[in-house]
């Protein structure tokens, strides 16, 4: 079969929800019409119907999601802080998630066969989560178990990752971690054996490797599911410490050092706050790394009259400038960033699902296979259990 480039326009349809991918295992339509981005009464019509289903309904909305649409969010976090929201509610029937697929999938494990789970959009997914298709990483353990090292290996898979994944590291006796719990995971696993193999983001495996845990970058090594064998020699695998998955963050993997050295000549004494899932070059050029609540609670505690670029999503970003006016908070690169599949949750496809929810229609419901769940919980119990 022959790739064929897809041509711009559809590209940009794709992402502004009038297309489809038929690569993807998401849906991209919705069964029933949205209303159009220009109505003047979206406000209320999504205030109307969330209040006509009262305490039934509770809406999450992820720290990158559009004012828009966090402004009817009854919390607001990261994917894991949201999920477990998620389940501390076990009287909300219905848990609307605005984020992107495989944070609603989590929320699925974890809250109740009663509750269901809603994502507004389907096509609303996460590229780095589909750089690791479970086939592609049943292949990678085969190979490591033919060497011998698979029972050396410990399988940790980012947050931010589907439900396939958590349930292969589940089964496999891994441990699933965030970006804020990372090293600890690391070192839990390292416990349990002498290699890990991290899935799906390189970047925060490898800054939290070498940063975190004191390792050398050649202790890390970075497997190529596109490539024979990964890409690696046998005797790579079997020296490496790291087995880095290779998938990153559309959004984070676009800063680049010239973006730091740039901000730092135009901003005299401007600190420079990135998430670890930036490139190691990044990470180490800057002033302070962190999860996404990291860099929220730094700049709450800022003092007033200081300058930030921030390397993460623009909408968090924007959204804490126009929170803290007494102090100067940029954008690190140049060029705007929004995450564009999280961007495909806006208020008409939230105000459909609300509207649908309220007329007794469950939309774009997100299940997760029993078997599935079960392992992909057991990875996140043992990630909740860690201290």
């Amino acid at each position: 079969m022959t790739w064929v480039e897809p041509s711009p326009t559809a590209t940009a349809l794709l992402l502004l929800g009038r297309g489809a991918d038929p690569d993807t295992e998401k849906g991209v339509e919705c069964p029933g019409d949205l209303p159009a981005p220009s109505d003047p009464g979206l406000v209320e019509r999504a205030a109307r119907a969330k209040a006509a289903l009262g305490d039934r309904v509770f809406v999450l909305g992820h720290h990158y999601q559009r004012d828009e649409v966090i402004q009817f969010a009854d919390v607001t976090g990261d994917s894991f802080k949201l999920a477990r929201e998620a389940a501390a509610r076990p009287g909300a029937e219905f848990i609307v998630f605005c984020g992107v697929h495989f944070m609603a999938e989590s929320a699925d494990i974890l809250t109740s066969d009663s509750q269901r789970v809603v994502l507004p959009d389907l096509a609303a997914g996460c590229s780095m989560a589909d750089m690791a298709a479970l086939v592609q990483v049943e292949k990678a353990w085969d190979r490591f178990a033919e060497l011998g090292i698979a029972g050396e290996i410990v399988p940790v898979t980012y947050m931010n990752s589907s439900a396939d994944i958590k349930g292969f590291v589940g089964r496999n006796d891994g441990v699933v971690c965030t970006s804020s719990n990372a090293e600890t995971a690391l070192r839990w696993s390292f416990e349990q054996g002498t290699k890990v193999f991290f899935l799906p983001d390189q970047h925060l495996g490898r800054n939290t490797a070498v940063l975190k845990m004191g390792m050398s970058l050649d202790d890390c090594v970075l497997y190529d599911p596109h490539k024979p064998g990964g890409g690696l020699t046998d005797g790579q695998l079997r020296g490496a410490k790291m087995i880095l998955w290779r998938g990153h963050c559309s959004v984070h993997g676009r800063f680049t050092l010239d973006s730091v050295h740039d901000v730092r000549e135009r901003v005299p004494g401007v600190n420079v706050l990135v998430h670890p899932e930036c490139k190691h070059e990044v990470v180490t050029a800057a002033d302070h790394v962190g999860s996404t609540e990291y860099i929220i609670k730094t700049i709450e505690a800022a003092p007033a009259g200081s300058a930030w670029a921030v390397g993460t999503e623009l909408n968090l970003v924007r959204r804490l400038a126009n929170a803290h006016p007494d102090k100067q908070i940029m954008f690190l690169d140049r060029n705007v960033c929004y995450c564009s599949t999280m961007n495909r949750i806006d208020l008409p496809h939230l105000v459909w699902a609300l509207e649908e929810l309220a007329a007794g229609r469950v939309p774009n419901q997100i299940t997760v296979d029993a078997e599935t769940a079960h392992h992909a919980r057991v990875a996140l119990d043992r990630m909740l259990a860690l201290p």
